[in-house]
């Protein structure tokens, strides 16, 4: 799989709290995707469409938890179709990482807008 986009951001809480809350809001989502969870790992991913896989990493920061999340290119075959197909690419990576950002803040004590 390629990675597309790839952000990461600090929240000042728990690694396993962090983990908790980004699970419950990804699995409480009313949408069509497929979620896998790897509590040991503190890792989440949701895949649906043709192509679209979102992954999820919490890792211990000395101020709380990184949060990393990367969207990844799941087709197989003919990957670079996606590119083609997909002209919302175009800006994509500015409305990942202000998503993203905004999820940071509703996992724990605020997010820190760290992003990188």
């Amino acid at each position: 799989m390629r990675t597309i986009v790839e952000v990461s951001g600090v929240v000042s809480a728990a690694p396993a709290e962090v983990f908790a809350r980004l699970e419950k809001r990804l699995t409480a989502a009313d949408c069509s995707m497929k979620l896998e969870a790897d509590r040991d790992r503190r890792f989440l991913a949701a895949q649906g469409g043709w192509w679209y896989r979102g992954e999820y990493e919490v890792a211990d920061d000395p101020a709380g938890a990184r949060v990393t999340h990367r969207v990844r290119n799941a087709a197989t075959g003919q990957w670079w179709a996606v590119l083609l197909a997909n002209r919302f690419f175009l800006g994509f990576r500015d409305r990942v990482s202000a998503g993203f950002l905004a999820t940071l803040a509703g996992l724990g004590d605020g997010g820190t807008g760290r992003n990188g």
